[in-house]
């Protein structure tokens, strides 16, 4: 018999998370990491594990995470996102915490495009008169 899992995505930045909850003891593995190893910094861990704390599931569920692209830090929130998206799939009456953490609110902040005659986005060629 397969076992129940729920599916979520997380987005931020350029990062992509693919999160599988599945019925288990709190185990969290990214990318064939545990989390420790992976994040190694204590602040990504706390943001990673923020949504099964404030719902009181963590130790519900084994996390099964791939990530992809971005920085560290844009991927740890991913995770999350995809966590919160998760755990709304597992159990709709979670919705109203997870909304009051803003962990269901996708962050829109995107690097800006370089523009023509610029050397960055808004960075202009440094100016002389002479």
């Amino acid at each position: 018999m397969a076992q129940v899992q729920y599916m979520g995505t997380g987005r931020r930045k350029t990062s992509v998370a693919r999160v599988r909850l599945v019925a288990g003891s709190g185990n969290i593995v990214v990318n064939g990491q545990p989390v420790e190893e992976y994040f190694p910094t204590p602040v990504q861990q706390t943001i990673v594990k923020q949504p099964l704390e404030a719902t009181k599931t963590a130790g519900k569920f084994d996390v099964i995470v791939k990530v992809e692209g971005g920085g560290m830090s844009g991927q740890a929130g991913a995770v999350r996102h995809g966590i919160a998206r998760a755990l709304l799939k597992a159990d709709e009456t979670l919705r109203p915490i997870l909304r009051k953490y803003g962990f269901l609110t996708r962050d829109p902040r995107m690097k800006e495009r370089k523009k023509y005659g610029l050397k960055k986005a808004r960075r202009a060629p440094q100016f002389s008169k002479r």
